[in-house]
């Protein structure tokens, strides 16, 4: 089989309706408005209808992206869907989107890598294309995280929202094309308990007493997790970078996980980014997981004029420890 270029021919994002403001907060727990932001950067972030689920948010997003790529969803070949929380343990929040978009008879999958998710996900999508295997791929991040943020934890409740991101790869020629150039992926499980949902799984099935202490909600020791995320993720753009032979002054653009101004500020000052040159949705979003760089990517492409030509750094952290970047090369948009 002969190697064919994966690209991203088509985005999408959905976010849900309802704002979950700093103001919000400040009558919820013991926080103000300026001490999110300044620390943060975070201002507002989407909360999911009760009776709004991961694979609704993802089926938004696919249908914008499968719309965006100008194709049905009888064209795919495969879904892929990244994200922490999933509909059901099982079956896969992929399998049921599979069935809501009538995307008949075809393989479909979750994969699970946190904050790095999207990243994972579309170095899964860019090895299957261009092994030949498959053509054109549904890659999907979608998070329902208000499901397992203790909203009486100041610590933690400011810092996430939900929604979800979704592309298309394919080898296949099209009106649009983002060439994935690179992905460079990476984890420390010896670092696992640094950000961790301590119940719900086989180690703590859930129980009464599961339920009474709290470890339903995530936990995260976020002075810990600031260094590690700043460290790997500089590692990994560099990587990319220098494995495409490109000079850090020729990226136009920063498409960073949306996790924390002071991370981003840091990584962009590495590299030499000017601010204006740095994609932010997090002070309307906050910290989506794995959707957060998809929405960003999408937002980013429909708001600004990108020439043929243009290098996108893309950079993720989350737990497991997972990390990952990747360099796209617009070549029509």
């Amino acid at each position: 089989m002969s190697l064919k270029a994966a690209k991203i021919i088509g985005l999408g994002s959905y976010v849900p309706e309802r704002i979950l403001s700093n103001q919000d907060l400040e009558k919820m727990v013991d926080t103000s408005d300026e001490w999110i932001f300044t620390r943060t950067g975070m201002k507002e972030r989407r909360i999911a209808a009760k009776d709004e689920c991961t694979s609704d948010m993802g089926y938004q997003a696919a249908l914008r992206a499968l719309s965006d790529a100008g194709l049905l969803s009888t064209d795919l070949d495969l879904i892929l869907v990244a994200t922490l929380t999933s509909d059901y343990d099982f079956p896969s929040t992929a399998c049921l989107l599979q069935h809501r978009l009538g995307a008949l008879n075809i393989p479909a999958f979750d994969l699970q890598a946190a904050c790095t998710g999207y990243l994972y996900a579309l170095a899964t999508a860019k090895a299957f294309v261009e092994s030949g295997m498959y053509r054109t791929i549904l890659v999907v991040g979608s998070e329902k995280l208000s499901t397992i943020v203790n909203y009486a934890d100041r610590n933690t409740c400011i810092l996430f929202g939900d929604g979800a991101a979704a592309c298309v790869v394919s080898s296949l020629p099209s009106q649009k094309s983002l060439c994935i150039r690179d992905i460079s992926l990476g984890a420390d499980g010896e670092q696992a308990q640094l950000l961790v949902l301590p119940a719900g799984g086989s180690k703590n099935p859930s129980s009464l007493e599961t339920v009474s202490c709290g470890l339903h909600y995530l936990r995260m020791e976020g002075k810990e997790v600031f260094k590690h995320a700043v460290r790997r993720m500089e590692t990994a753009c560099k990587e990319c970078v220098d494995r495409v032979g490109l000079k850090e002054d020729e990226i136009s653009w920063l498409v960073p996980h949306q996790a924390n101004i002071r991370i981003i500020e840091t990584i962009a000052k590495r590299f030499e980014l000017p601010m204006e040159r740095v994609f932010m949705t997090i002070h309307k979003y906050g910290n989506t997981s794995s959707s957060s760089i998809g929405i960003a990517l999408d937002e980013l492409m429909r708001e600004k004029s990108l020439s043929s030509g243009e290098n996108l750094l893309l950079t993720a952290f989350g737990s497991g420890l997972t990390w990952g970047a990747s360099i796209l090369t617009v070549e029509k948009w």
